[in-house]
């Protein structure tokens, strides 16, 4: 059996994200902007794996392009968390690795899940 790649790293991400949320209203006592994060930050992988059972090819590009826009807001919460000084630079650019590559992941899913409809 093969690793899902996405799978993988979409966990992995939602557990850097409930690290970061716990520090951030641990140390930093911010309350607002880490409950934004860490919602949409968790809701990638959960997105991913509801795709796992979509009832249709469309319904699962359907599942993976809202993944999309969760993992676009992510980034959307993290750059505002770095530029209110919440997180310092390496934080910041550490977990932004991440959320590009998840973003470039999910995208190429898509891209060619839909090229796969269209021809058939």
């Amino acid at each position: 059996m093969t690793d899902n790649i996405i799978k993988t790293k979409s966990f992995s991400f939602a557990l850097r994200i409930i690290k970061l949320f716990q520090f951030l209203k641990d140390d930093k006592k911010e309350y607002v902007l880490s409950k934004q994060l860490l919602r949409s930050g968790t809701a990638i992988g959960a997105l991913i794996r509801e795709s796992e059972q979509a009832e249709s090819k469309k319904d699962f590009i359907h599942k993976l392009a809202i993944a999309q826009k969760e993992a676009n807001e992510t980034d959307y919460w993290l750059e505002l968390l770095f530029q209110s000084h919440y997180l310092n630079e390496t934080q910041f650019r550490s977990i932004k690795a991440d959320i590009i590559e998840i973003n470039k992941i999910l995208a190429s899913i898509i891209i060619t899940s839909k090229q796969k409809l269209s021809t058939t």
